[in-house]
């Protein structure tokens, strides 16, 4: 079975109770519950983190372009600004899906750029925690195909 890294960066500790009317009540130990449930349904594992450390996020996109088969990132605010993630996920040569609760493209100019999307494979935003469970079925659909690098370019 395929490893895929669910990566989520600064904040995100604090779902359910930072701005609900923006995340949800949903927490971030829900959102892993379900994603391990449903990648038990693809037959696919998941090693879900958080942190709200720069450095961690990228050791981290480090080991998972060494160790998993794909990669599900929602960076929060680092999405913004980091250009460190950026270079990590340049690394990567399996799959990437780029995930986050809010619509992006919706709210401030600011938060409309993504250094996580020239990278990624798709982009999924505005489901809330549904979008992880999405973003898991077609990580499963990206890695049924010969060459899932090549599946980037496509999608």
């Amino acid at each position: 079975m395929c490893v895929i890294f669910i990566l989520n960066g600064p904040n995100l500790n604090m779902l359910g109770t930072r701005q609900p009317s923006l995340y949800g009540y949903e927490t971030i130990a829900a959102i892993e519950k379900e994603c391990h449930s449903h990648a038990a349904v693809l037959d696919l594992i998941v090693d879900f983190r958080q942190s709200n450390c720069e450095g961690e996020l990228v050791s981290w996109i480090q080991e998972a372009s060494r160790k998993a088969s794909g990669l599900i990132i929602n960076a929060g605010a680092y999405t913004h600004t980091s250009v460190a993630l950026l270079d990590a996920l340049l690394l990567c040569t399996q799959p990437i899906i780029e995930v986050h609760l809010s619509n992006i493209h919706a709210r401030e100019a600011f938060r409309q750029h993504s250094y996580v999307t020239p990278t990624a494979s798709g982009l999924i935003a505005g489901l809330g925690g549904y979008g992880y469970r999405l973003a898991l079925t077609a990580m499963g659909e990206l890695l049924k195909k010969k060459n899932p690098v090549e599946s980037r370019e496509k999608i």
